[in-house]
């Protein structure tokens, strides 16, 4: 007699493994951008019209109503000078980090043993390793200065910075190029190999294709970290938003009250131009997600 397995009959008292599924910020290079994305702008309000009340009460000599008038005079210098000149560090850094991380990505995916492990083991080389001891190893490692055929050429702090930041991210985003090949179905090769195509042709033609897509989210959130991580560029000495921050609080002669509005400024800065990149990455996320 066969047995029952109608739906009212299909339960059991064994005990039932469920897979494990893993969660939190270890495992998800997403968390950042989604906790970002997730802040409620109406809280983020409420605290930039209750901060200047609350901090006018610190000191009588020098208050935050001066404080925050010697900061509306620096503000045109601190955007204009500085924190553009943070979103020219970004951008440029994420430029050689995607052409240099697209082709290691793809070493990755290569036949050539050689060249695979080669990528592979650069790849966990600067993922692996902290952003500021790379970019004083750069900022050490790089001449200030070369000669080429009799012209003298100097490397500026800023461009050296560059190099720097798109290192670890380089490496971050061969991770991705590397995932996203390997997350397209097997058959599709198969069925691109039946037709003759090349691997070439079939990388080209097929798989990369498909792979923009899945890409764009993540590449987009190592974007918003990498812009995050511009001020450790005023370690090397590099003028940008921070250390111009510190050179106007210098100018006003140091006061403590000083501190919250300028360094504070600056974290509305990063928000701002942050926070819609994070809001657009989860969105990119919810419509490019693999429909099973």
């Amino acid at each position: 007699m066969a047995p029952d397995l109608s739906p009212q009959r299909r339960t059991t008292d064994l005990p039932v493994m469920k897979p494990f599924k893993m969660t939190g910020a270890v495992y998800d290079e997403m968390y950042l951008v989604r906790w970002l994305a997730g802040i409620d702008l109406r809280y983020v309000a409420l605290t930039l019209l209750l901060w200047p009340g609350l901090a006018l009460a610190q000191s009588a000599s020098y208050g935050m109503g001066d404080a925050f008038e010697a900061l509306w005079r620096w503000v045109p210098f601190l955007v204009l000078q500085g924190f553009l000149f943070n979103i020219l560090i970004s951008v440029c850094a994420m430029a050689i980090s995607t052409v240099a991380g697209a082709a290691l990505g793809l070493g990755q995916v290569s036949r050539n043993g050689i060249l695979r492990r080669f990528s592979w083991g650069f790849t966990q080389l600067f993922r692996n390793s902290p952003w500021l001891v790379i970019l004083f190893i750069v900022l050490l490692a790089l001449p200030f200065e070369v000669t080429l055929f009799g012209t003298t050429i100097g490397i500026p702090g800023w461009v050296k910075a560059v190099i720097g930041l798109s290192l670890p991210v380089m490496a971050n985003v061969s991770e991705i190029v590397r995932g996203a090949v390997n997350s397209v179905p097997s058959a599709q090769w198969e069925a691109a190999e039946a037709l003759s195509f090349s691997r070439i042709q079939t990388l080209w033609q097929i798989i990369l294709p498909q792979c923009i897509k899945r890409m764009i989210p993540p590449w987009m959130n190592w974007y918003a970290i990498l812009t995050m991580a511009t001020p450790l560029c005023s370690l090397l000495g590099v003028g940008e938003v921070i250390a111009y921050t510190r050179q106007a609080m210098e100018a006003e002669n140091n006061y403590p009250e000083l501190l919250v509005p300028f360094y504070g400024f600056a974290l509305v800065l990063f928000f701002a131009y942050c926070y819609p990149i994070a809001r657009l990455t989860v969105a990119l996320e919810k419509r490019y997600a693999l429909k099973l």
